[in-house]
């Protein structure tokens, strides 16, 4: 092999001193010039000599490459006539259901008091989507004997970075801060108002991880990519609504930053099910929070307009760095890390931070023994349901599971041709007439019926829009509905229609 590379080598040299020496016998390249009536040129043989001289290394490779030379594994492109070029179709009833249903999943509980079943749903609009979500037990943080339960949704903007790092860190920081929590006497009983504390303390612990590592991070000595993956959750964002249910108290604790929003399903003695808020919607529009921001923030009117907080829907969040950091920092981020624009000009910096992740938390005692469910979903769900529809479409579901009947009560209406007669925000409302029931999760029943129920048209035309054309007609969806101990609500595995 060594004897092989030195004679290929040697051929090289040989033919390219060849080649120059007779190209110097045949033309000579001092000042030759060829002329063209009065006028004269160089001689363009020179310039071709010369770069035949340069290319015969790659000339040789290509004659001596035989072992290449035989294989062609060049792609065939076929040409069909313009007049057969074709579109899919938009989905098919059957498609839509795949869609709907593509992840998710449906739980029965065994062992924690109280808890029977939940089921969850996720439609994405964004690409990737910028919704996650946790579920599942975990050990109570005074006794491992004991075990508590957790839902959680985290509903990403500007990016899904901040809301994937809440679905692996959030629990930990929020488990870590009840353990610290001391009861308040020999009996070792915990007050609602402890807890409610350690969650919020939590929340706060974990945001002001996110802007300090991106502080950090960027005096810090890690390589650049490090460094712009250690950046990302602090430029985008995320709401975050968690619940956490005590089967011991039988209590329910939900904790809420964002527009995220929990709903409790609650059967009256007339029968009707009853539609009562665990979480308020904090955003620009939301009179508690704009005279939050004005005292925070005296002599800053300019704060809040067109139900925005400096140009951002929500009020308090994870994340989003723009409204927590200096102007000064904002800029220098963006000059070495090619960051966001800063706020400034557009909107006024003089005080942040605007922007905090506190939670709103509250604790329910759920009755045991009453029919009773939790709806948690991101605002791609309450853009067009109110929470009362939503309790409602749910307590439709379990009398249709519990007669054993699918119910799909086909729309008679007009085929749509287009979104016309969707000009305004309320026209993409959730209409009672649309009700449908034919799905086993009760989650992607939620999520089939916020896109327009049983009319098929006006579900399938906007599951045909892919991202991000998409995000015109919907917002990443993410539902979980929890289930808590009742006689009626009782079954022994997930409900299959006939």
């Amino acid at each position: 092999m060594m004897l092989w590379g030195m004679a290929r080598t040697r051929l090289r040299v040989t033919t390219s001193s060849t080649l120059w020496a007779r190209t110097k016998n045949i033309y000579s390249t001092k000042g030759a010039r060829y002329s063209s009536g009065s006028r004269s040129y160089p001689n363009p043989m020179r310039s071709i000599v010369i770069a035949s001289v340069i290319s015969t290394p790659a000339l040789w490779w290509l004659v001596n490459a035989k072992d290449d030379v035989t294989r062609d594994d060049a792609p065939h492109l076929e040409s069909p006539p313009a007049e057969h070029w074709t579109v899919e179709p938009g989905p098919s009833e059957d498609q839509v259901t795949r869609i709907i249903s593509q992840g998710a999943y449906s739980h029965l509980v065994r062992n924690v008091d109280g808890v029977i079943r939940y089921d969850g749903a996720q439609l994405p609009s964004n690409s990737p989507c910028e919704d996650h979500f946790t579920h599942g037990k975990f050990p109570s943080p005074w006794n491992e004997d004991n075990t508590w339960m957790t839902w959680g949704v985290f509903d990403g903007h500007a990016g899904a970075q901040t809301a994937e790092l809440l679905k692996t860190e959030l629990m930990p920081f929020v488990r870590h801060s009840l353990s610290q929590v001391k009861p308040l006497s020999d009996q070792e009983s915990y007050s609602n108002e402890l807890i409610q504390r350690a969650i919020a303390n939590a929340f706060l612990n974990l945001d002001d991880s996110i802007i300090k590592t991106a502080l950090e991070t960027s005096q810090s000595q890690c390589s650049l990519p490090e460094k712009v993956k250690k950046l990302a959750p602090a430029y985008s964002g995320s709401c975050a609504l968690l619940s956490l249910y005590d089967p011991t108290t039988s209590t329910l604790h939900v904790a809420c930053t964002g527009d995220s929003r929990a709903v409790l399903g609650q059967k009256g003695p007339d029968g009707k099910w009853n539609a009562k808020p665990l979480s308020v919607d904090q955003t620009g529009k939301n009179e508690e929070e704009i005279a939050r921001l004005y005292k925070e923030h005296p002599g800053e009117e300019d704060i809040v307009k067109n139900g925005r907080v400096l140009g951002i829907m929500v009020s308090r969040a994870f994340g989003d760095a723009r409204w927590k950091w200096s102007l000064e920092f904002q800029q220098d981020m963006q000059r070495k890390f090619f960051g966001p624009s800063p706020l400034t000009p557009r909107y006024p910096v003089r005080t942040p931070p605007y922007l905090t992740a506190e939670p709103v938390v509250t604790s329910t005692k759920l009755n045991t023994g009453k029919p009773a469910f939790l709806i948690m979903a991101t605002d791609g769900l309450w853009d067009v349901l109110s929470n009362q529809q939503a309790v409602e479409l749910v307590g439709k579901w379990l009398e249709r599971g519990a007669e054993k009947q699918r119910s799909s009560n086909p729309d008679p209406g007009r085929e749509m041709s287009d979104f016309s007669e969707f000009a305004n925000e309320e026209d993409w409302k959730f209409e009672e007439k649309r009700t449908t029931v034919q799905d086993d999760n009760v989650a992607v029943h939620l999520v089939r019926n916020s896109l327009g129920g049983n009319h098929h048209e006006l579900v399938a035309g906007r599951l045909a829009y892919d991202s991000p054309s998409s995000r015109r007609v919907r917002d990443d969806i993410t539902v979980q509905v929890v289930f808590f101990d009742a006689p009626e609500l009782k079954w022994d595995k997930p409900l299959k229609f006939s």
